[in-house]
């Protein structure tokens, strides 16, 4: 007499959430941007940047091995040193305001 094998499911492994919830690019832009069409100056792109490494930064804490992301958010961030070194050698006043703003270590 052939016995009916019993079959156990593993439980699904959980993904980690992000330490915050990722905002819509369009609220970002709202927040940051210096009148009503703006959505390409520097303020605006450091805020959509820093965004994007915030969530990647908490992908990678789940996925340590994840090294082509790892490289993305190494290029990620070299972008946004560079919009916040332009920042600050054309507008102070913005510079120090969108590094208070997004509480960025400067």
């Amino acid at each position: 007499m052939a016995t009916a094998k019993k079959t156990t499911k593993k439980p699904a492994a959980k993904e980690a959430e992000p330490v915050h919830v990722k905002q819509d690019k369009k609220e970002v832009m709202k927040t940051h941007q210096l009148h009503g069409k703006d959505t390409g100056s520097a303020p605006v792109q450091i805020a959509i940047l820093t965004e994007k490494i915030n969530s990647l930064a908490a992908h990678l804490k789940a996925h340590p091995q994840d090294k082509h992301s790892r490289r993305g958010l190494i290029g990620m961030v070299g972008k946004r040193r560079k919009l916040l070194k332009y920042l600050q050698m054309t507008s102070q006043a913005m510079y120090t305001k969108i590094v208070q703003a997004l509480k960025l270590r400067k």
